[in-house]
């Protein structure tokens, strides 16, 4: 299990940082159409809507990474930030899906949580 762990951690860490990079070209992509637009009234609105749904989408991905590194590192509190993570993951069809059973799948293992109480590794 200890395998499938570190596992899940580089899988929350990509999924993380492909949140980031979703939301950045996002962004991009409504200031071009604001700026596409020709209403200088316009862009300020759609780069404004633009702006706020990547933020919220970066920040909402912020712990992911962040809890992935930790699984990785076998802190106690990741497995439960994951485990929560994974619940949110479900709602996201498909890959999110995937994502969240298999999350639920390792960290509900009785194997699993020894793993979260012994010594910190590197």
């Amino acid at each position: 299990m200890e395998q499938h762990v570190r596992v899940l951690g580089v899988i929350y860490v990509i999924v993380g940082v492909l949140h980031l990079l979703i939301a950045g070209g996002f962004l991009v992509l409504m200031v071009g159409i604001g700026a596409a637009s020709g209403d200088r009234q316009a862009a300020w609105i759609v780069s404004g809507v633009g702006l706020a749904v990547a933020t919220v989408i970066a920040v909402l991905s912020i712990p992911t990474i962040v809890t992935g590194i930790g699984l990785q590192r076998f802190r106690p509190w990741s497995r439960i930030v994951a485990l929560i993570l994974a619940i949110f993951h479900l709602f996201s069809f498909p890959t999110g899906t995937a994502v969240g059973i298999y999350a639920l799948w390792v960290l509900l293992n009785e194997r699993t949580q020894p793993l979260f109480m012994a010594s910190p590794r590197t």
